[in-house]
């Protein structure tokens, strides 16, 4: 004996189905400052947060790469974002600090003013930059409700070298 479903029970069907489909464009974000830009990267990248860790400077790098860290055995490459976005270095301050990332099995951390907050994003809302072959190291940016912008790493080309 087969059980036919009502309409109501189609309708909370398909109102599961779209929250799914919603749900899945909403990504978990980590938002830090670097020089005057907001910027945020999937928590899907990000390891750790640490403060107060002694970079060892190594000769013959690009500018960018600050050196490097060792943290609990593991060597991992600094990189200051600002300078690979072509800005001046990153001044430190008390709330410089490095975020560790581990991108496609590529363990890096790079050094940010600040980091402000975890946040859910709608990657419907996120638009590409204008410019965009001036930029290497963002590929998206979105408005909050507040007017703020925030702009997107790209942890693809943040692993890649230059």
């Amino acid at each position: 004996m087969s059980e036919q479903l009502n309409n109501q029970e189609l309708l909370d069907i398909e109102e599961v189905e779209t929250d799914d489909e919603e749900s899945s464009s909403i990504e978990r974000c980590l938002t830090f400052e670097s020089g005057d830009l907001i910027l945020y990267i999937s928590t899907n990248y990000v390891i750790e947060i640490i403060n107060n860790h002694s970079i060892t400077t190594l000769p013959l790098m690009p500018p960018y790469i600050q050196g490097i860290i060792n943290l609990r055995g593991q060597i991992l490459p600094v990189v200051d974002i600002q300078q690979l976005m072509g800005k001046e270095e990153s001044d430190c301050s008390g709330q410089t600090c490095i975020i560790v990332l581990d991108i496609d099995s590529v363990s890096l951390g790079i050094i940010v003013d600040s980091v402000r907050q975890v946040i859910d994003i709608d990657l419907k809302n996120v638009k590409p930059i204008p410019l965009k072959r001036q930029q290497k190291l963002l590929n998206g940016m979105v408005t909050m409700e507040d007017g703020s912008v925030f702009m997107s790493i790209d942890c693809q080309a943040l692993a890649t070298p230059q």
